[in-house]
């Protein structure tokens, strides 16, 4: 009996990363997830994992506390061996991440700070430290935005921690391939979820605005992502790799 593969999912207990997590399940996939805070809906999240077959867990991480990581992968490995009989695991996706709008005359440091750990050194260290634990034949995903595209006021210091991840992913790219492992970035457009404090979803000025400029005449759903992350972890998506695919339903284009 083949080894049921597993992916790893940070920040999977609510928004693109829960719906990440479930569509894996779906495909037969066991997942693991980080949560920040929210115990309770990553808990859930587990649960409804369960219920369609797969196993799963979850497991607390701040992924903007790079000094935590080794602390973190001891966890992994105890959870591996325990919940899923396994050493190892396949798929990471560096999903976790924080919205902060600021113009770059008003950012702050630490708004600098907080938004680089999260979105790029930790992304950075998190993925060198999967290394001696994700199988070979793996993949890995980072999320960028399509603020790396296209600019928007506000999102400056975001944008170009993005931006960084886009590069970084070619690079990863270049250097697992001989482990034969695919690395791609995905990038969703604007989706309405609690991300950023639900602007995208409860402001309908912005709602109608995002509408106005995507080709395909509305704001982006967690169900238009979740799917795409789990196919680039299918036997399909096995030859696509060192790829940014935007998935923002044809915004500014």
């Amino acid at each position: 009996m083949t080894q049921t593969k597993i992916a790893l999912v940070t920040g999977g207990s609510r928004g693109l990363g829960k719906n990440m997590a479930l569509h894996l399940a779906q495909k037969g996939i066991d997942v693991i997830i980080t949560y920040n805070s929210k115990k309770e809906e990553a808990l859930a999240v587990v649960a409804a994992i369960e219920q369609s077959g797969q196993k799963a867990a979850a497991l607390q991480l701040n992924t903007g506390d790079i000094k935590s990581f080794d602390a973190f992968y001891i966890q992994l490995k105890n959870v591996l061996q325990n919940t899923f009989n396994a050493t190892a695991f396949n798929f990471l996706i560096n999903n976790a991440g924080v919205g902060i709008h600021a113009s770059i005359e008003a950012t702050t440091e630490e708004q600098f700070d907080t938004l680089m750990n999260i979105h790029f050194k930790g992304v950075f260290f998190l993925t060198q430290k999967a290394l001696p634990v994700i199988n070979d034949g793996g993949r890995i995903i980072n999320l960028s935005s399509g603020l790396a595209r296209f600019s928007m006021p506000g999102y400056a210091a975001y944008a170009a921690m993005k931006g960084a991840i886009e590069t970084l992913t070619r690079y990863m790219a270049k250097e697992l391939g001989s482990r034969g492992i695919a690395v791609n970035v995905v990038a969703p457009g604007a989706i309405e979820t609690d991300f950023g404090g639900g602007a995208v979803r409860d402001n309908a000025d912005l709602n109608k605005m995002v509408a106005g400029i995507t080709a395909l005449g509305r704001t982006g759903l967690p169900d238009d992502i979740g799917g795409v992350v789990a196919f680039l972890c299918t036997e399909e998506g096995r030859w696509i790799n060192g790829q940014r695919i935007e998935v923002s339903g044809g915004m500014n284009l």
